[in-house]
């Protein structure tokens, strides 16, 4: 599936599908082969920060171990590569952090056209998830309450009226708490939009519940960096 398709495939409400999120910092080959033999749709690629991880080493051992999709989710304009497939680039609309709504972008955009990497502009949506993110605390901001249906849902519906052509509700890695199944099912039936859920996804009923609540891609990441073997039963879900 090329990131094309894939974008049609979210925009169509087909099948749900899974991701798996790899964070340079934290890398394991061994996941990549895993996931080559599970239902798993494509990789997504890209930190908070990164540290220590070399995101083109990262990109060029998974495309020589897979033929997934391979999607950038950057944190930065350094985590850029013309030798993806596509780029999923976050806003963070849940914030008023002006360096995350317009700054990173900006700083993305040049790089992005010179690299004619495919790209899907999406808002991105930072839900409490019960622990301090790393999204958290770079960008200075707060997440919104799993509660707060209106706020949430509004924004979102906000999101959608400025373009965005994705939703993504995080609740930050390595979260204790996941999204909430009826706040999912809130933004779900408030807007139109392919909705992507992650964050305290560490078990098949976890991710099942997303999927029940409309999510159209579930994303998981922290919890296989700790027990790639979650994998297996995560993977049967889709």
């Amino acid at each position: 599936m090329k990131f094309t398709n894939l974008i049609k495939h979210l925009e169509t409400r087909a099948d749900p599908v899974l991701a798996v999120l790899i964070d340079p910092d934290k890398f394991n080959p061994g996941l990549i082969k895993m996931a080559n033999e599970l239902n798993v749709t494509c990789f997504l690629v890209g930190g908070s920060r990164l540290e220590k991880g070399n995101l083109e080493t990262t990109i060029k051992t998974i495309k020589r171990i897979s033929k997934k999709p391979l999607v950038l989710f950057p944190g930065d304009e350094t985590q850029l590569s013309s030798r993806a497939d596509g780029l999923l680039l976050p806003v963070l609309v849940s914030a008023r952090n002006p360096e995350y709504l317009v700054g990173k972008q900006v700083l993305m955009a040049p790089k992005i056209k010179k690299m004619k990497l495919p790209c899907c502009p999406m808002a991105y949506l930072l839900i409490q998830g019960k622990r301090t993110s790393a999204t958290q605390k770079i960008t200075g901001t707060l997440p919104m309450a799993g509660s707060k249906h209106r706020e949430v849902c509004n924004t979102a519906l906000a999101s959608y009226y400025m373009g965005y052509k994705l939703l993504y509700l995080e609740a930050g890695s390595g979260a204790k708490s996941q999204v909430p199944a009826g706040l999912i099912k809130s933004v779900r039936k408030a807007v139109n939009l392919p909705l992507i859920v992650g964050g305290g996804i560490d078990s098949a009923i976890k991710a099942k519940k997303a999927v029940n609540a409309g999510a159209n891609m579930v994303v998981v990441g922290n919890a296989l960096e700790k027990d790639p073997g979650l994998l297996q039963s995560i993977s049967k879900v889709f």
